[in-house]
């Protein structure tokens, strides 16, 4: 496990500012050099969360997004914020890693939702039969299984290469419903739970990746817990007509109330 550099960035500044009240010279005076890269894909761009960065285009960026909301309280030197809605594994290694160097101290990373076919599960469940929806939840978990490891060990082996001295936070996926509650979404009881299972299968397959690489994984189930679809507070976007796109995406209060403490506390 890779000792906090942020933990380090935090020292430095005390530092730097009994230097300066003590007269301790410049040795204190500099200021400390933290770099902080997101990357990812829509949970970590921001969709969902409104007020989208116009020079983002489909990559859909926030200022709401938990990473840009972590830059904004911790202040770190530099910040490269690549995450873009709809990326898979081989989106990030051909187009997100440029930021990365010997000198990044932190990453976080969500990714592995869109490879597993997250978007079309959610068509397929919503529009038809519970078998079926069943049937293609099964699907995707086999390929988190079979073929999903293999590629985040890409992502990850790549991220280590450009970033070795970086911690690496990787952070999971929400459960989307409340089981039992009152619930309108026109899914059964059945094809919640099987949603469910497939977002802990998935959570748990990149869990062994991020661990096996020295990464942390920062589980955010606990944190939505309570505010998922079907609750009385979701942080959880439910099948949305009139911007699809955002369907089963975080809120801005999922961004801010879910991803941020969860980054915040593992970085």
């Amino acid at each position: 496990m890779r000792m906090s550099r942020f933990a380090a960035l935090t020292s430095s500044l005390l530092l730097a500012a009994s230097a300066a009240l003590f007269g301790a010279g410049q040795a204190a005076a500099a200021q400390a050099d933290f770099g902080y890269v997101a990357l990812g894909d829509s949970y970590s761009s921001g969709l969902g969360a409104g007020n989208y960065d116009g020079a983002s285009g489909n990559c859909k960026r926030t200022p709401r997004a938990y990473p840009a909301l972590w830059a904004a309280a911790h202040s770190p030197q530099t910040f490269a914020f690549t995450a873009c809605s709809g990326a898979r594994t081989g989106d990030v290694l051909s187009g997100q890693l440029g930021p990365l160097n010997s000198g990044t101290d932190l990453v976080s990373i969500t990714i592995g939702g869109n490879d597993a076919g997250f978007s079309d599960v959610m068509t397929t469940c919503v529009l038809q039969s519970e078998s079926t929806c069943v049937n293609r939840v099964n699907q995707a978990k086999a390929y988190v299984d079979s073929t999903l490891p293999g590629r985040l060990d890409q992502v990850y082996d790549a991220i280590d290469s450009r970033a070795p001295a970086a911690r690496v936070v990787v952070l999971g996926y929400p459960r989307f419903y409340k089981l039992n509650g009152a619930c309108t979404t026109g899914l059964t009881e059945g094809e919640r739970a099987a949603i469910n299972g497939a977002a802990d299968h998935l959570n748990a397959a990149i869990a062994k990746r991020a661990a096996d690489h020295g990464f942390t994984f920062a589980s955010v189930a606990g944190a939505f817990t309570g505010h998922e679809i079907c609750s009385g507070s979701p942080w959880l976007h439910s099948v949305n007509w009139l911007n699809i796109a955002e369907s089963y995406h975080p809120t801005a209060s999922g961004q801010s109330g879910g991803y941020l403490p969860v980054l915040t506390n593992a970085a």
